[in-house]
């Protein structure tokens, strides 16, 4: 087969859709290499990506901004057209708008829909665009990928699309969290992010919806005596978080860590005591598959796509009540019985989303169409 993809977040995001659009390339080329795959992207050329899967990558002749991003929405279908690959895959949320063009097979990766369940996260204009191009590529596709049963049903509530018409195939997340190869450098990395010995921990941007403070809470609630590492990118919400602490003598309990980087994450979760992923909603909730690769124990929500990944494997609480979350929290904390059961459970739990596995379903899937 000659399968075309957008690539433009696997040449210029770091993280997320750019995780999710390599994991793909990358293990396609590594486990179905006889296929020729053909990548669509405003840039030719990428540090994010290695060379050997950079090999037939179609990119537009437009050099300013402007223009290349004209050529992405539309005019990338005229393109794709005289390539004629038998699949196209919009791998995070789009298709361009001229996509008609080509007789390609049409599939899109839809990963959530929260700029419509959260509008108060986005813009007014940025969910105009947002809303316009996702619903016209799940109209155009022949077929739509969701990363969680969660993101299926948001689809079909919606934007009104057949039941049929939407394949649910899980993500995978980077074999570096492997837990046996993360011992030797913990030293180095408590070291240069100054970590304490004992933590909990939650990763991702920290924004209202990620739901932090109620951890805060749960650790005043029942005097937990251990710090709270929040890694990831701060917003507004961060103040309130710092407020409640200051408020509750807390603040050295507090600890933000921006800038880790992406080598140094899954030693981050190695190291703690627990990691606890409050979100109230997710398109798929890639932190709890790492945590579970990491071999650290995970608390999550008992609803939802975070639900839907953890299963039994993961302590699911009622993450709108501290309580909840502070019971389950001082659980594993005075137990390491416990601890090393979740560690076991997340690890067998974490071969559902194996590379390979999650490669095969996919390709699976390409074959079907």
């Amino acid at each position: 087969m000659i399968i075309g993809f957008d690539a433009k977040r696997a040449f210029l995001n770091r993280s997320g859709l750019g995780n999710y659009s390599r994991d793909i390339i990358k293990s396609l080329h590594d486990f179905y290499p006889d296929n020729q795959y053909l990548l669509f992207s405003p840039e030719s050329s990428s540090e994010l990506l290695e060379e050997k899967y950079r090999q037939n990558v179609i990119y537009p002749k437009a050099i300013t901004k402007t223009g290349k991003l004209y050529w992405r929405s539309f005019r990338m279908g005229a393109t794709i057209a005289e390539r004629k690959p038998d699949i196209f895959h919009g791998l995070s949320n789009e298709l361009p708008f001229d996509i008609s063009k080509t007789k390609a097979i049409k599939v899109v990766t839809i990963h959530d829909l929260i700029f419509i369940k959260f509008p108060q996260l986005y813009s007014f204009a940025d969910r105009k665009i947002y809303y316009k191009k996702f619903y016209k590529s799940c109209i155009n596709a022949d077929k739509i990928v969701a990363t969680s049963n969660q993101t299926k049903t948001d689809i079909i509530k919606y934007f009104n699309i057949p039941e049929r018409k939407i394949e649910v195939i899980y993500q995978s997340c980077n074999a570096m969290f492997s837990a046996e190869k993360l011992n030797d450098r913990h030293s180095s990395v408590r070291e240069k992010y100054q970590l304490p010995d004992n933590y909990i921990l939650t990763v991702g941007t920290i924004e209202r919806r990620k739901n932090a403070l109620n951890v805060v809470k749960a650790m005043y609630y029942f005097n937990l005596d251990v710090k709270y590492v929040l890694a990831g990118r701060k917003t507004k919400y961060c103040k309130e978080i710092l407020a409640y602490a200051k408020e509750h003598d807390m603040t050295d309990r507090i600890l933000i860590r921006e800038n880790i980087s992406n080598e140094d994450m899954p030693v981050v979760y190695n190291m703690a005591d627990v990691f606890v992923y409050p979100s109230v909603y997710e398109g798929f909730g890639i932190p709890v598959i790492e945590a579970f690769n990491a071999g650290v124990p995970v608390i999550t929500a008992n609803s939802g796509s975070t639900a839907e990944i953890g299963g039994t494997a993961a302590i699911q609480v009622d993450v709108h009540n501290p309580k909840n979350i502070g019971v389950a929290v001082k659980a594993v904390l005075d137990s390491n019985e416990l601890r090393k059961q979740l560690i076991e459970d997340g690890k067998n739990r974490a071969e559902l989303f194996d590379s390979q596995t999650v490669c095969n379903n996919m390709m699976d899937f390409y074959k079907r169409l």
